[in-house]
C-alpha cells in the first residue's frame, strides 16, 4: 500500500528539512568559548558587583581583579567612571603575562535610592572593557529612637 502525504504535511517537512540544513552548519562552526577567551587580552573576575543596601553617607569599596591573558605585558591606560560619585584606583604598572592586578572602585553613597554606575577600563591599543557597580542607598534616620520608658523603669528598679 502506498501512502500519500498531504500538501500541508509535505510543506511542514520541507520547512523542517531546510531549517536543519541552514542551522546545522552554523551550530557546527560556532566559536568555542575557550577560543573566544583566548583572543581576549584581559579577563576581569566579574563585570558587575552589587553592594546591596548601603546606609547614606557611608562610602563603600569593591576590588575587581584583572588578569593578563596575553603573552605580553599590558598596561591599564585609564579607568573612567561614569559619575564623580564613583572613584576608581588602579596601578599604572604593566601587568605581566598571567599576572593579576586590581582595580579598586569606591562609591560615596551620598544620594538616596538605587544606583548603577559604569566604569570603563581602557588598555592596550584602544581596547576597553566595562565593569559596573550597583546597589541601593537608604536614608539614615534623622533622630534617634525615642526613649523606652519601660527599660528606664527596669533600670531604676534594678539599681
Amino acid at each position: 500500500m502506498i501512502s500519500v502525504i498531504s500538501n500541508t504535511t509535505y510543506d511542514i517537512l520541507k520547512n523542517i528539512f531546510f531549517a536543519l540544513i541552514f542551522l546545522l552548519p552554523s551550530c557546527l562552526f560556532a566559536q568555542d568559548p575557550s577560543i573566544l577567551s583566548a583572543s581576549k587580552k584581559l579577563e576581569i573576575n566579574q563585570l558587575l558587583f552589587d553592594f546591596g543596601k548601603i546606609p547614606q553617607g557611608k562610602p563603600v569599596h569593591h576590588v575587581f581583579f584583572v588578569k593578563n591573558l596575553s603573552d605580553k605585558p599590558i598596561s591599564i591606560d585609564n579607568v573612567q567612571a561614569s559619575c564623580g560619585c564613583t572613584t576608581p584606583e588602579w596601578s599604572r604598572d604593566s601587568i605581566a603575562p598571567g599576572a593579576i592586578s586590581e582595580i579598586k572602585v569606591g562609591y560615596n553613597a551620598a544620594a538616596i535610592g538605587s544606583f548603577e554606575k559604569t566604569i570603563n577600563v581602557q588598555f592596550g591599543k584602544n581596547e576597553s572593557e566595562t565593569i559596573s557597580i550597583r546597589g541601593f542607598v537608604w536614608q539614615n534616620p534623622e533622630f534617634h529612637a525615642p526613649l523606652n520608658k519601660s527599660i528606664a523603669n527596669l533600670k531604676r528598679i534594678k539599681n
